[in-house]
């Protein structure tokens, strides 16, 4: 496992141009979206009232979720919730569950209006436009908790992969009981990676999607029953992915 040193807000896009990704604290990520530990933790109570993922092609029973999308004004701010819609993604993309629809349950309203969620979202997608060079982000949030009630979980059952998006945020809320769950990024088209394990709740690990290939390896249980709680979230410019229209 690697040492990672932490990026300053102000400089994730620096750092995303020059690695492909960048890590931020806790510490760092609270003051800078406007909110206290205390409201971050409050959003993370929902993730014990997470429905089970359905649609797990591995027959795996370890992996619970939320889902929800959001549509950014860059320059003002403006947040907007989409109406419930289906997760997808093509087979190119994710070859387990690509190409089909997946419904998940909505993120609770309570969630989705919260002022510390809405900020999250918000200066995320503002640091990502740019100066305003992506005038919209198209957002999803995913709610996942991977478990060990079967005896290991498998935070990405699809394996190393892209997501089809331009950037990726994936942020830890809580690691209990478990070991294992090692968060491994590679360039896309070289051979450069690295491995780290995302340990502190609230760290934010941020991935250009276009250059490269992430994953985390599957948990197992220190005693009775661990998880793995993390929250991920996507933007993508050119709207959301759906199946072609004929």
């Amino acid at each position: 496992m690697q040492i990672v040193n932490a990026t300053a807000p102000a400089d994730l896009p620096a750092r995303l141009d020059a690695h492909g990704w960048a890590l931020t604290t806790p510490i760092q990520l609270a003051p800078w979206i406007g909110a206290t530990m205390r409201e971050l933790d409050d959003l993370h109570a929902s993730w014990s009232d997470l429905p089970p993922d359905a649609h797990l092609k591995d027959g795996g029973r370890y992996r619970f979720r939320r889902h929800g999308c959001y549509v950014l004004n860059t320059s003002s701010g403006e947040l907007t919730q989409t109406p419930h819609r289906a997760h997808w993604q093509p087979v190119e993309y994710n070859a387990l569950h690509g190409g089909i629809e997946r419904w998940f349950e909505p993120i609770a309203p309570a969630v989705a209006q919260a002022p510390a969620w809405r900020s999250l979202l918000t200066h995320l997608g503002q640091a990502l436009a740019r100066d305003g060079t992506v005038p919209t982000w198209y957002i999803e949030a995913h709610q996942f908790r991977v478990d060990t009630q079967g005896g290991i979980g498998r935070p990405t059952p699809e394996g190393a992969h892209r997501d089809g998006v331009d950037y990726v945020a994936v942020i830890l809320l809580e690691r209990h009981g478990i070991k294992g769950g090692e968060t491994r990024v590679f360039e896309a088209q070289g051979p450069h990676g690295v491995r780290f394990t995302l340990s502190e709740p609230w760290s934010l690990l941020l991935l250009d999607d276009t250059r490269v290939i992430h994953e985390s390896t599957p948990i197992q249980p220190l005693g009775e029953h661990g998880w793995r709680d993390t929250l991920v979230l996507t933007f993508r410019q050119r709207g959301f992915q759906g199946p072609a229209q004929a």
